[in-house]
């Protein structure tokens, strides 16, 4: 008869193993339920259940940290706009009834958008007649065709992606128009030294501008000196780790936690100024570059590697030594 390896502490290690398995199991069976659900209400895209959840897993390991617990990506999925991400899909794989539901639905909002942007119709409509291209992905690369909506990852409203891409082509429109222009045809006109004309302005919601500098503003010296590190001065999450003589993972963890504090945070605040919960996430899709707010200014505000502390222990600057230029 089979007899338990006993140990100071009996059968418990067997016992909590087991738990620990039968626990995962459970949690695994009820993302795949979740996954099924939410595949039910994506509609009829065209997208299969495999490709579908595919889609899930590459949108998940793009935003979630390594490791992240079933409960974890369930919350994830559930804050996703499934409908509107499979429809985006199904039209970047080519799916015709999707790309026909995306023009009957969308096709209006574009010149909407475009006219907003534009602001005269005859290239407002030129500028959303040059995105459809891209959008249905008329090229191919490697074998696959290349559509924009492909990058819709459902974490926004799609009205919200396309207003923030068409802006960006617009503004891409207008400086390859300026540098079209030659210098000889500035001359013969008399505007060789004329100032240049600024790039157009794209329309922000104030309201994101201040709920942005509020919540960078009240970041701790600590998260601040991680976020210029790795996002101002592009160094690597092993070059801030040695700085602040902590491993590579504590960073990468900090970093995946800090970037969704900080999206919860201006979202509350967006709220509490007034904006629907849509409205919010329509306004969060804006590109950062467009904020008329100094960003390094709010987050480079410290000289040096500040303390580090977490839970086995506190790093001190003085115990690491000052910050190098190279890392």
């Amino acid at each position: 008869m089979f007899k338990p390896n006993v140990t100071e502490r009996g059968v418990q290690p067997i016992v909590e193993a087991a738990a620990g398995l039968e626990s995962a199991r459970l949690e695994s069976t009820g993302l795949e339920s979740m996954i099924a659900d939410l595949y039910a209400k994506s509609g009829n895209s065209g997208l299969s259940r495999e490709q579908f959840s595919a889609i899930l897993d590459e949108v998940a390991a793009r935003y979630l940290p390594a490791g992240a617990s079933a409960q974890e990506t369930a919350e994830f999925f559930a804050g996703l706009r499934v409908e509107e991400l499979a429809l985006a899909r199904a039209c970047a794989a080519g799916q015709e009834r999707a790309w026909e539901i995306f023009m009957a639905r969308y096709r209006e909002k574009l010149y909407d958008i475009a006219a907003y942007i534009a602001k005269e119709s005859s290239a407002a409509r030129e500028l959303a007649d040059s995105l459809y291209a891209d959008l249905y992905g008329t090229t191919t690369r490697d074998g696959q065709r290349v559509s924009k909506l492909a990058s819709y990852t459902g974490r926004g409203s799609l009205e919200g992606w396309l207003r923030t891409v068409l802006a960006q082509e617009f503004v891409n429109r207008f400086r390859r128009q300026r540098r079209l222009v030659s210098l000889d045809e500035e001359s013969e006109d008399g505007v060789q030294f004329a100032a240049a004309a600024p790039d157009p302005a794209i329309a922000i919601d104030p309201r994101l501008e201040t709920a942005t500098d509020e919540v960078l503003s009240a970041l701790s010296a600590e998260e601040r000196f991680i976020l210029a590190s790795y996002y101002l001065d592009g160094r690597t999450l092993a070059e801030i780790a040695r700085t602040l003589a902590v491993h590579e993972s504590t960073i990468s963890r900090k970093l995946d936690k800090l970037a969704k504090s900080l999206r919860k945070h201006i979202l509350t605040t967006l709220e509490r100024k007034g904006m629907s919960r849509r409205q919010a996430e329509d306004a969060m899709e804006a590109d950062v570059r467009d904020l008329r707010l100094n960003i390094r200014e709010r987050v480079a505000q410290e000289t040096g590697p500040p303390a580090f502390s977490d839970k086995k222990g506190e790093v001190r600057a003085s115990d690491v030594g000052p910050r190098t230029s190279g890392g």
